[in-house]
């Protein structure tokens, strides 16, 4: 069984950038493949980016692409969302979530075990 934590989230004015850790705990994280999701108020939750176990593919949601980045350092149980050039609409509460087959998706019922979420807020 994972656990996730996602201890700080931000606040930030736009154009600015801010960086989310997750701290997984388990002794297989190393075989997690691990998502970042976001919710704005009133939409759905929806994807962000994911990092396969290896590091070595990642997966990004078309409106962040070249914006966001996810890395990993598995000896230290954590992923990091890198998140630059911030908008208002990047405003959300951020979620990160764990497969625990190593297998990267899109869709959050694929995921296995989640964190319990931490609040971007970016001002204009």
């Amino acid at each position: 069984q994972a656990q996730l934590v996602e201890p700080v989230g931000g606040s930030v004015q736009a154009g600015g950038s801010l960086r989310l850790s997750c701290a997984a705990s388990g002794r297989t994280f190393s075989a997690y493949a691990i998502c970042w999701f976001r919710q704005a108020p009133g939409k759905e939750r929806e994807f962000v980016a994911a990092i396969s176990r290896g590091a070595g593919s990642t997966v990004y949601t078309d409106f962040v692409e070249g914006q966001f980045t996810i890395s990993r350092d598995n000896a230290k149980n954590t992923v990091v969302l890198h998140m630059n050039n911030l908008i208002p609409e990047d405003t959300a509460v951020y979620y990160c979530a764990c497969d625990v087959d190593g297998v990267m998706f899109t869709r959050q019922s694929a995921y296995d075990y989640w964190g319990q979420g931490t609040q971007v807020t970016v001002s204009s």
